[in-house]
């Protein structure tokens, strides 16, 4: 067992202390009371209260932390499923590209006899199905003719000299180009103009 025995400094040197009973005591320790007890305390408190806003200010930058990461893993995960949905949809366009070359070469045909009307309609009909499908999703087609070239939504094919347009100016759209929620799906594959040379004649 352990006495403690508090002694304030003002008293004197210890003639007035009792002393513990030698059978019971293990050993004695003097402990001075402080001279301001409200001092001592006022300290203890602003330390303790240093400590709480040393751990807060841990748990507000692991909370920002957590949030942060939560954040970018909602993003990585959007960004992963739109990865997967390009993927599929991209198999969907050659349809279209096909549909759309069978539209052109029959209205081209001088001809179109009933049978041929017949035909026309029916790729008319599933080109605009294919089309709706794709709207439903997030694909949609990009303008191209008459915008300036941009090779990041483009694929120029060839060039051509042109006086009819500025240079470098989308002439044609060879194959339409596709968007996925406002992100490339498939560039435009185009004709670019370019300025005839001195010396060449544009028809």
């Amino acid at each position: 067992m352990t006495w403690r025995i508090y002694q304030h400094p003002s008293e004197d040197g210890g003639n007035n202390r009792a002393e513990p009973d030698s059978e019971t005591q293990d050993s004695v320790e003097s402990i001075a009371v402080p001279d301001d007890p409200a001092a001592q305390l006022r300290a203890d408190l602003n330390a303790a209260k240093a400590d709480a806003a040393d751990w807060q200010d841990r748990f507000l930058r692991k909370a920002a932390e957590f949030e942060n990461y939560r954040k970018r893993a909602d993003k990585e995960k959007i960004d992963s499923i739109a990865l997967a949905k390009s993927s599929v949809l991209s198999e969907f366009l050659p349809i279209a590209d096909a549909c759309e070359r069978a539209l052109k070469s029959i209205g081209e045909s001088k001809s179109t006899p009933a049978a041929i009307e017949q035909f026309r309609e029916g790729v008319e009909l599933l080109y605009k199905q294919v089309v709706d499908t794709l709207n439903r999703v997030g694909v949609v087609p990009m303008e191209v003719e008459g915008k300036r070239f941009d090779p990041h939504m483009h694929e120029a094919f060839s060039r051509e000299e042109t006086l009819e347009r500025d240079e470098d100016t989308v002439v044609r759209e060879l194959r339409r180009g596709y968007l996925f929620k406002n992100r490339l799906l498939r560039p435009a594959q185009v004709v670019v103009a370019v300025r005839p040379k001195a010396n060449d004649k544009v028809s």
